[in-house]
């Protein structure tokens, strides 16, 4: 099995390239955001899960450890195979998936190429227990995500904590996209746990008028 490549990029296409490998080319299917970092004629090194099925080898090439683990994890939900995953990759980073489990945020899963509604769901739903963590010196710093996408690598414990969903709940009805209410939500229940649900809602209110000022 083929787990990592370290060759010269010698061509890059819409969902793969060819890395050169002491005169072999080896043909790498991979998400954009991973081909986006390649350089045609620059050495590159890429993390492989290669894929043996019947009557093929596929290898799948990753800028990092924690998109690799993604793919992994992806690929155990039933009706997503191989191509669907990159489309999720190229979409959403390892933060925002990781977010979007955590927020049970469907419309984040949607945006990708080939994933309906009701894929969408299962996504969430199948994901919401799953772990999905590397050590943190193999994730890149660009992964992290900026400071309006808090890094979340695991879905945590309070997501499923009532009165946090009773808040997302009432956020999601006046009118804000479910992710948002999540990261207000969030913010304001970790430092203001036992309070009543009407003042956590005046609260993350609050948040959103911070951002709007």
């Amino acid at each position: 099995m083929i787990a990592k490549l370290r060759g010269i990029v010698d061509s890059i296409y819409e969902d793969n390239c060819i890395v050169d490998v002491n005169g072999v080319g080896y043909l790498v299917s991979a998400s954009s955001r991973t081909l986006s970092k390649l350089i045609r004629g620059m050495e590159a090194s890429l993390l492989i899960e290669t894929v043996v099925r019947e009557d093929s080898i596929s290898l799948y090439g990753f800028y990092d450890a924690w998109e690799k683990e993604w793919f992994n994890t992806l690929t155990k939900v039933q009706g997503v195979g191989a191509k669907v995953c990159l489309s999720i990759l190229s979409a959403l980073s390892p933060a925002q998936l990781a977010q979007a489990v955590a927020a049970q945020d469907k419309a984040s899963f949607a945006r990708a190429l080939g994933v309906g509604p009701k894929l969408a769901a299962r996504l969430v739903t199948e994901l919401k227990d799953k772990v999905v963590t590397v050590p943190m010196g193999d994730v890149k710093i660009e992964d992290l995500g900026g400071d309006d996408v808090p890094l979340q690598i695991t879905p945590q414990k309070d997501v499923q904590d009532s009165v946090l969903e009773d808040v997302i709940s009432a956020l999601v009805n006046l009118g804000y996209q479910r992710l948002e209410a999540f990261k207000a939500a969030s913010k304001v229940y970790a430092s203001n746990e036992g309070k009543p649900v009407s003042e956590l809602i005046r609260l993350s209110l609050r948040e959103f008028a911070k951002k709007d000022m």
